[in-house]
């Protein structure tokens, strides 16, 4: 399964695809699983969003790729958001204040949500409950 994640964050000038594409592939698990991608966002203008790529398989690699993201997050000094696109489109949101908070529970929940395979009638999620 490909996910597209995409960061936004509160600093000028900092490269935050780039930071958390390092923080990823540091990971044993997640090595040669996420790499760049400057494709055009559909509905954007101009130049190409900035974006990784994940490719995972179900399982414990997906939990391992959540808590990589939510450990990303709770070390950000200022606000940060992760979007991480399904093949489906469903767009799962994260904020780096939602992460400081998300208990174990809810962060097995997100790599649950990441993991599994698409179905009719998902969309967007966001929030801490279904981030």
């Amino acid at each position: 399964m490909q996910l597209v994640v995409t960061v936004r964050g509160d600093e000028d000038g900092t490269d935050e695809a780039a930071e958390l594409r390092t923080w990823l592939t540091d990971v044993p698990e997640l090595r040669g699983r996420v790499g760049r991608d400057g494709a055009p966002r559909e509905g954007t203008m101009g130049p190409a969003v900035d974006a990784l790529v994940a490719v995972l398989e179900p399982g414990g690699v997906a939990a391992v790729f959540a808590g990589a993201l939510v450990a990303w997050l709770q070390t950000r000094r200022s606000s940060h958001t992760i979007s991480v696109t399904r093949p489906d489109g469903t767009r799962i949101t994260l904020t780096s204040r939602q992460a400081r908070t998300l208990s174990p529970q809810e962060a097995a929940d997100l790599a649950e949500r990441l993991a599994r395979p698409p179905r009719d009638g998902d969309g967007d999620e966001t929030g801490p409950g279904t981030a």
